[in-house]
């Protein structure tokens, strides 16, 4: 495991894959961790490139944020647009799911420099967003007290299989365990949740959204065929608002591809990558 150090506090990240190698960062979602990439973060290291999976501060992060960091989604994107630059990564690939691809849109259309490509799994996405689950965990956030109870819910099997089990055909039991631990334990891991959730509004994927069209880069969109949450009509305005994008559909998956179908969903990321990559485009290296 290893660190970075951002203005807004301390960021954990695994690695796989050769250094040299194209640079591919993964952005969870929303009470999630790295984990949830080890599956597919292997096999794309296997075809040579360099994976960097980090833990972002999204409820399941190992330290809290400092309090003057910013606990929204644009402070989230403005997160991952330091880690890039303070590692030194160019000509990225950007791969985002659930809500960490509607953070992943937010950096690509207002932090696109360091940005080679974008893709995205099935994610929040126009104006699907907040998903309807997180109503009752927003309204918690306004009221300290109540968010300490709704988070203490989640020691639960059954609150963490109605929160999580609509994700994936796969058994998430032990992934949730590792992701809730830390909030359920760390006052200041679940005050950092607390403050991102409540300020979640379906404006920030709508103004994303709206600038789509002036990412000009290569884009993939890679959705689940068995999606429970997320339209497949979403996955179809998103390959419209992006201008040199690609639309695949993975069957026998839902929202959780890279474990119901990391195969597949890593055949297809081999192929676009190695059908976007740019003269030059693995001379920036990490860092660390």
């Amino acid at each position: 495991m290893h660190t970075v150090e951002l203005s807004g506090g301390t960021i954990h990240y695994e690695t796989a894959g050769p250094p040299t190698g194209r640079p591919v960062v993964f952005v969870h979602g929303y009470a999630m961790g790295g984990s949830l990439w080890r599956p597919l973060s292997a096999r794309l290291a296997r075809t040579g490139l360099r994976c960097i999976v980090p833990t972002w501060p999204l409820g399941a992060h190992q330290e809290a944020m400092r309090p003057s960091a910013e606990m929204t989604m644009r402070g989230v994107a403005a997160m991952i647009a330091e880690f890039l630059d303070v590692l030194g990564l160019g000509d990225v690939v950007l791969v985002g799911n659930d809500t960490g691809g509607a953070v992943a849109q937010v950096v690509a259309t207002e932090f696109p420099d360091r940005l080679g490509a974008l893709v995205l799994t099935s994610c929040d996405a126009f104006e699907h967003f907040p998903p309807p689950i997180l109503t009752p965990f927003i309204a918690a956030a306004k009221v300290p007290a109540l968010w300490r109870i709704a988070v203490q819910g989640m020691r639960s099997r059954a609150v963490r299989r109605y929160s999580y089990a609509a994700l994936a055909h796969t058994d998430l039991d032990a992934l949730t365990v590792e992701w809730t631990h830390r909030a359920v334990r760390d006052r200041a891991i679940a005050e950092n949740l607390r403050r991102f959730t409540g300020s979640l509004t379906k404006q920030t994927t709508l103004d994303a959204a709206a600038r789509l069209p002036e990412f000009t880069k290569p884009a993939l969109i890679a959705w689940s065929a068995d999606d429970a949450i997320f339209p497949q009509s979403d996955a179809r305005k998103l390959a419209d608002a992006l201008p040199h994008s690609r639309l695949e559909f993975i069957e026998n998956a839902r929202t959780f591809s890279m474990l119901d179908a990391p195969d597949v969903l890593a055949g297809l990321i081999t192929e676009f990558v190695a059908a976007t990559n740019t003269v030059g485009g693995s001379a920036d290296s990490e860092r660390c």
